[in-house]
């Protein structure tokens, strides 16, 4: 198996390391045909709307939405989950590959940002770093809520698509990203 991971803008290394610690091969994806080569997809946190108009650039968004309607698993951190999203602030997502809308930057500013434990349904505690992280405002019936803080959804899962509105990566936790291999 093959991981892939986003490396447009935001904290691609992190995710690459984490899989690195599964012992699972990395890609870093820029192209449609670096995508082609990878059995998973890691989306990660950044800045969702650079984040967008690079994968525009680039060419990657029919590629990105066409590998996960036919199945491939992707995980989407923070920025991730926004342009994973069905609905954004009220708008059309990215992606639309999951059925939630999100509102941005809920959590508050970069100054607010803070750690937390979150327990995720099948997989554990899972350390999670919140940073300008979005709040999931609703969730369409196909979409399982796995993981809350303080009574809001922030790890959901549907089919083949798993998002969580912060960063495990950033404190080295792979548990998600090994859900994610699980979802293959």
């Amino acid at each position: 198996m093959k991981a892939g991971v986003l490396a447009l803008q935001g904290d691609f290394r992190e995710h690459a390391a984490a899989f690195g610690d599964l012992g699972v091969a990395v890609r870093e994806v820029r192209t449609p045909e670096e995508l082609a080569e990878v059995d998973c997809l890691a989306i990660p946190g950044g800045e969702s709307t650079t984040m967008a108009k690079l994968a525009r650039s680039a060419e990657l968004v029919d590629p990105i939405r066409d590998r996960v309607t036919s199945g491939m698993p992707v995980l989407g951190t923070c920025a991730g989950m926004i342009v994973l999203a069905t609905r954004v602030d009220d708008e059309e997502g990215l992606f639309g590959a999951i059925d939630i809308s999100v509102r941005r930057n809920a959590y508050g500013r970069q100054t607010e940002s803070f750690e937390a434990d979150v327990d995720v349904r099948g997989t554990g505690n899972v350390r999670a770093v919140f940073i300008r992280a979005p709040i999931v405002e609703s969730v369409g019936s196909a979409v399982t809520v796995l993981g809350e803080h303080e009574h809001r959804p922030v790890v959901l899962v549907q089919s083949n698509v798993l998002v969580a509105s912060f960063h495990p990566e950033l404190v080295g936790d792979p548990a998600l990203h090994a859900r994610l291999l699980e979802l293959g």
